[in-house]
């Protein structure tokens, strides 16, 4: 879909240098959502609807992060999730106000989060609720404290009737999802998604009016990047092979290329930056290991269905993201995303 020639309108205006600035955006995500309901005849508009819930939860939540050190929402919570992990105050906020927003929009049979054991089973919205749900709900939390950008992460599957209640009905490859994307909350509020059919496109909240603004039409990953982006300090546990890849990606010129290294730390920032400039993001397995430490149905999947999408690639070193099906929920994976001539290069010499 293109959206370069909408219509934009100036909402407000400001003074600087003594001169009055308009301040224009483009496309509301609301008009945008309904103008791809309308190029599919016959659709009910159920995910034109659960996608609108998805930016009321990204809204909510993005109001609770800009006030977390005034509202007491830092540091941790004093418990852990089912990673182990120890969660932050505001992963346990975050993880309710997005399944109240899910659940609010009668649409989902099923919600698994990072944050639970198990899977939410809406059951009383069973007879409606056609679609699953795998989101984490603030990625990277434990850099709040520190105001570096954390986000939200959401994969969207039609669920199958017949395995209703039934891990089957949950774990399936990603190529599946029929809308994935995530929030990233940082100098603004960034939403970035796609459909099946719709290409990758960003929205930026303008808070003053409380609605996402199409800002960043049609994305396109570079086809290859300049920078690497990955956790140099964890080398000594990396396996041979993969040692060789960074070496090669930080002191060679990779595919005629040079690159330089980028790493935030906080995985939406990371692969935001490598989905607007190119490169590609590496988060490896390790010698004992190998599985990696992200998730692959609520982190890497839906990444995977963005760069994809905006004509990268991903894999976990052997395998494309997108085939994998877990064997349980919160399965690990490693992780090489980014633009395609990169993640390729890094998949030949890691199975060379």
């Amino acid at each position: 879909m293109h959206t370069h020639d909408s219509t934009f309108v100036g909402l407000g205006a400001a003074v600087r240098g003594g001169r009055e600035v308009t301040v224009k955006v483009g496309t509301s995500l609301t008009a945008w959502v309904l103008r791809q309901q309308a190029q599919h005849p016959g659709a009910r508009g159920e995910l034109s609807i659960l996608l609108t819930h998805v930016a009321l939860a990204a809204r909510m939540i993005a109001h609770r992060v800009s006030q977390a050190p005034l509202t007491g929402l830092v540091g941790m919570a004093g418990d852990t999730n089912v990673q182990g992990e120890e969660q932050a105050k505001l992963d346990v906020v975050a993880d309710q106000v997005f399944l109240d927003a899910m659940m609010a929009s009668d649409l989902v049979s099923t919600l698994v989060s990072e944050e639970r054991e198990e899977p939410a089973h809406v059951s009383e919205h069973w007879g409606r609720g056609h679609y699953t749900v795998f989101y984490d709900p603030l990625d990277g939390s434990s850099n709040i404290d520190v105001n570096v950008t954390v986000g939200t992460i959401f994969g969207i599957y039609r669920h199958r009737p017949n395995d209703r209640g039934r891990l089957t009905d949950l774990l399936r490859p990603g190529r599946e999802q029929v809308a994935a994307g995530y929030v990233m909350y940082g100098a603004s509020t960034i939403l970035v998604l796609a459909t099946e059919d719709s290409g990758v496109q960003g929205f930026t909240l303008l808070p003053e009016v409380g609605e996402f603004f199409l800002t960043h039409p049609d994305m396109r990953m570079p086809e290859v990047g300049k920078s690497y982006s990955v956790n140099e300090s964890r080398q000594p546990s990396w396996p041979d092979a993969t040692r060789a890849l960074v070496s090669a990606f930080r002191e060679e010129d990779v595919g005629g290329v040079r690159r330089t290294a980028r790493y935030v730390g906080s995985l939406i920032a990371d692969f935001h930056r490598t989905l607007l400039k190119g490169g590609i993001f590496m988060y490896p397995g390790e010698v004992g290991k190998p599985e990696g430490k992200l998730r692959l149905m609520y982190e890497a999947a839906p990444l995977a269905f963005l760069a994809e999408a905006a004509g990268g690639a991903a894999h976990d070193g052997t395998t494309r993201i997108l085939d994998r099906v877990a064997t349980k929920l919160h399965e690990r994976t490693a992780l090489y995303i980014g633009s395609r001539v990169d993640v390729e290069e890094a998949h030949r010499r890691l199975n060379g």
